[in-house]
């Protein structure tokens, strides 16, 4: 375990007690697997081996890294323009979830194929079915309204062995539906997942990309993935902020949230748990209105802390604990 300036373990208690990613970097270990980090890695303040978490190049660098030592992940690459996603917070959803699973099964975690899981905007990088699988041998159905983006995750499944078959992609050809079209009539699944875009509009996700760049101690440094209007009245979105929609919709998290449960109504008895990441508490009153209207059942909310970020897991069913008795032994006992 590596230690921190004052000698002491530097162990990230925050994160769900399976996340492998607990302790510090090793990057001693990560460069091993990965020999392409190295030139990324230089000591920091305290004189600990750490990269500049404001290049996207050096965080892109760490992800396949982190992949290839714990989730046995060969081959990872996304287009400089997508999103890059923090691993030990996606792996905290998917840990979570996995608990949320096993307190309908006598607090043992189904695991393997006969697990169905749909991730609604699973992106080019196609993390959490990657994480998901390697983890729990679960199979996912990976959804998205951009093209380029499911390419690019195809190329990362058919790059590493099983996976394909574990993995399935699906476009969603309309931007405003999120289950139709994609879900089909006699399909079931355990649980869907969902990491919203929470900005409402690219002035607040331009807001959002500047907070990121002061913590990260470069005020004075050209913004160089921030998402900007170009003359014609596009949006360019580079490296560091991610493409549009992954940062943003109208209405913001809360809308597209709400639109999810609405939605979840009509494949009410399809789904076992559904759940979405919500990133602002400010989002959960109008959240839990929406659920109390569509008469969800249970509704849990599943607190997570990431360093100084804390955000939670709000999971909602439409079945009463006697149908999730019987879904659990349709699916999970066969």
């Amino acid at each position: 375990m590596t230690a921190n300036h004052n000698g002491k373990p530097a162990e990230k208690t925050g994160l769900h007690a399976r996340n492998q990613h607990r302790n510090r970097y090793d990057f001693e270990l990560l460069i091993q697997r990965s020999p392409e980090l190295a030139s990324f890695v230089k000591l920091n303040a305290y004189h600990n081996s750490s990269i500049d978490f404001a290049d996207p190049q050096a965080v892109k660098a760490l992800n396949q890294a982190l992949l290839k030592q714990y989730y046995d992940i060969s081959s990872w690459d996304i287009p400089a323009q997508y999103l890059c996603p923090p691993i030990p917070g996606r792996a905290d959803y998917l840990h979570y979830i996995a608990d949320l699973l096993a307190s309908t099964n006598g607090g043992i975690i189904p695991q393997g194929p006969s697990v169905r899981a749909l991730d609604i905007g699973v992106g080019a990088n196609a993390i959490y079915p990657l994480i998901g699988h390697r983890e729990y041998g679960w199979h996912f159905v990976g959804v998205d309204i951009d093209p380029d983006a499911l390419v690019n995750a195809q190329h990362i499944l058919e790059a590493n062995d099983g996976l394909s078959g574990a993995i399935e992609l699906r476009l969603q050809a309309s931007a405003s539906a999120i289950f139709n079209g994609i879900v089909a009539k006699n399909e079931t699944f355990d649980l869907t997942l969902c990491n919203p875009p929470f900005h409402a509009s690219l002035d607040e996700a331009l807001a959002g990309t500047e907070r990121k760049w002061r913590g990260l101690g470069k005020e004075n440094t050209v913004m160089r993935g921030k998402p900007n209007r170009q003359a014609n009245g596009q949006v360019k979105t580079l490296n560091f902020g991610g493409q549009a929609n992954e940062l943003y919709c109208t209405g913001g998290e809360e809308a597209f949230v709400t639109r999810m449960i609405n939605d979840s109504t009509q494949i009410a008895s399809q789904c076992l748990w559904f759940t979405s990441l919500i990133s602002k508490s400010a989002s959960l009153p109008s959240v839990y209105r929406a659920l109390k209207n569509a008469k969800a059942v249970e509704v849990k909310t599943i607190d997570m802390a990431q360093g100084q970020k804390k955000s939670r897991i709000v999971a909602w069913t439409f079945q009463n604990v006697s149908q999730q008795r019987i879904w659990r032994d349709s699916y999970w006992r066969k």
